[in-house]
């Protein structure tokens, strides 16, 4: 269970300029909802002055993604274009007093939300943003080389484990593997090059450290392509029969999960929060937010309708 901030709680519980701009100047957009986190950020500009007087986003993802998210219009409001060019992903996470290395991934992509919405108001195109084919080093993900540069440059990564925590490139079905670490060899050595690491810390190919195992993921892919095949669950369907299709994913899950020493077991549903408990080796894993992410993502393609997977611990939380 991840220890977050009492700001980090605040900003879930009672987000600041959650909602949508009329007209806004700029708009960046990251993530998508089918990989478990998104976020539309919208700012209006002074074009006399250049300052951000108004920020606000729309989000789809954890409690760290929406507090993440909140802190940034935060942090932009009232600064100019150029001072919230400097803002970086720490500072988000560091305004929120701190999050879990497991959830820095969510600070990341406010930042990148940053650069794109500022980029969109100037007309620029964003530094070496590039979703094409070659670019794109995740495809699971929707992570391309620029957003794995300035992940890496900005928070000075030195390993694949590191990278996917923050970025989660190589999360999925691994086969990206090879070019993330050929990725990061690469601007590692730039960065020894410029005096930002010691050859000592710079990652090498061939010196890399073990990843924490992510088997679950790769039995839970294919599953998630059969449930493709199902028909979408109508939108005036009751409460109960929603609640027999995701028991009924999770039983399709379950085998997959116990066979690599895991189990997930369904504990509620609250409207389109689905409550879950992992147990065994799924709920040591380092990538247990991961698994929860496939899950999740099996049971959007057996509903055919956005919801969030959340650990049963986090209710607990949330209730306390």
């Amino acid at each position: 269970m991840w220890n977050y901030t009492d700001k980090v709680k605040d900003y879930f519980f009672d987000p600041k300029n959650a909602g949508v701009i009329d007209n806004p100047d700029g708009v960046g957009e990251v993530g998508s909802i089918s990989c478990g986190d998104a976020l539309r950020l919208m700012i209006k500009v002074d074009p006399e002055t250049m300052v951000i007087t108004d920020a606000k986003f729309q989000t789809f993802g954890c409690g760290s993604a929406i507090a993440s998210s909140s802190a940034l219009t935060e942090l932009v409001i009232g600064k100019t274009i150029d001072e919230a060019k400097k803002i970086t992903n720490q500072d988000i996470a560091d305004f929120l007093g701190g999050l879990p290395p497991e959830k820095m991934h969510c600070s990341v992509m406010g930042h990148e939300a940053l650069l794109a919405a500022i980029a969109n108001y100037t007309g620029e195109e964003l530094a070496e943003d590039d979703h094409e084919e070659g670019a794109l080093l995740c495809k699971c993900f929707g992570i391309d080389e620029g957003m794995v540069e300035r992940a890496v440059r900005g928070n000075k990564l030195t390993s694949l484990e590191q990278l996917t925590a923050y970025t989660k490139a190589g999360g999925a079905c691994k086969t990206c593997h090879e070019k993330l670490e050929e990725k990061l060899a690469e601007v590692n050595a730039e960065m020894v090059t410029e005096g930002m690491l010691t050859s000592a810390e710079a990652f090498t190919l061939g010196g890399a450290k073990p990843v924490a195992k992510a088997a679950p993921l790769i039995q839970i892919s294919p599953l998630a392509a059969e449930a493709k095949k199902a028909q979408p669950v109508k939108p005036g369907m009751t409460n109960l029969q929603k609640i027999m299709i995701i028991q009924q994913a999770i039983e399709e899950l379950r085998p997959h999960l116990q066979a690599d020493g895991g189990d997930v077991e369904l504990v509620d549903v609250d409207g389109d929060s689905v409550f879950v408990h992992l147990k065994g080796a799924c709920s040591g894993c380092q990538m247990s937010s991961i698994t929860l992410q496939g899950v999740q993502g099996a049971l959007m393609e057996k509903l055919g309708r956005p919801v969030r997977v959340i650990p049963a611990d986090a209710r607990r939380l949330m209730d306390a």
